[in-house]
């Protein structure tokens, strides 16, 4: 069954994706692929991607439809051929589809290109495209971690999706305590017991182990702000780099920081006889 054209900036943006100086695929490769799918190539470019357009662009116009455009596709994008680089294969299909989803395709796990409902914006195609979000559902981040890092993820931003789930930790210190300090300031003075009462506890206090565990999270809690959100407050994005792996364990640890938040004690509160 004929398979409507693609649009030939989708083709352009497939052709960069599979061509990239640097992550695609080799000269030798693209010869080797357009041979095997008896797809022509011209020679009208030396450039890999503009090789790759040439040569499925005339193919696409030739047959009036986008089978063999897709047949390359899913060729190149055979699982098998890629069992050694997976990060590769995810990557580049992630890529892929960010251009397919336009034209009301995806390609699967599997390496087969199948129907999907179209979009018709980049903010879209962005929500599709997040990684990272998915990635942190399933490893039940805290709630409140997606919330103050919601818009920052659509766009798979880990600089500033760090940056502001940082914020988040304060953010609820301050509301627990009504506090207003921020940093390691607030820190110390929300869980300082050291002859007072604490504005929020871990425990009891009772015990040497229970101080200790209360000493510790305050320390985890200034590295935190110390390591991420104060860099990224002051680094500029381009040379202060999160990989996606970064990011889920530094959002992980957040979200460790806002379960142990939610369940602390309010021991100042409790003190004063306050609600």
């Amino acid at each position: 069954m004929p398979i409507q054209k693609l649009d030939l900036g989708s083709i352009e943006s497939l052709s960069k994706i599979l061509g990239d100086t640097v992550e695609g695929l080799s000269g030798s490769e693209i010869t080797k692929f357009l041979g095997e799918c008896d797809i022509e190539d011209p020679g009208l470019n030396s450039t890999k991607w503009r090789r790759l357009y040439d040569s499925l662009s005339i193919k696409q116009e030739s047959d009036r439809c986008a089978n063999n455009v897709l047949r390359f596709l899913q060729h190149v994008m055979r699982p098998s051929r890629h069992f050694d680089n997976h990060a590769w294969f995810e990557d580049t299909r992630q890529r892929l589809n960010r251009v397919l989803w336009f034209e009301g395709l995806e390609l699967e796990e599997n390496g087969v290109v199948r129907k999907v409902s179209k979009v018709n914006t980049l903010s879209e195609a962005a929500e599709r495209a997040t990684k990272l979000k998915k990635s942190l559902l399933a490893r039940k981040v805290h709630q409140d971690v997606l919330l103050f890092c919601r818009e920052e993820l659509l766009v798979d931003n880990y600089f500033h999706a760090v940056f502001e789930a940082t914020k988040s930790i304060a953010d609820k210190i301050r509301n627990k305590t009504g506090l207003t300090l921020d940093g390691a300031a607030l820190v110390d003075e929300a869980f300082s017991f050291k002859g007072k009462v604490p504005h929020l506890a871990l425990s009891s206090l009772e015990t040497e182990s229970q101080q200790s565990e209360q000493k510790g999270f305050c320390n985890l809690l200034k590295g935190v702000f110390g390591t991420f959100r104060n860099t990224a407050a002051h680094s500029p994005k381009i040379t202060w780099k999160i990989e996606e792996q970064d990011a889920l364990d530094i959002l992980s640890t957040i979200s460790l920081i806002h379960r142990r938040l939610d369940d602390a004690i309010e021991a100042k509160k409790v003190y004063l006889g306050r609600p």
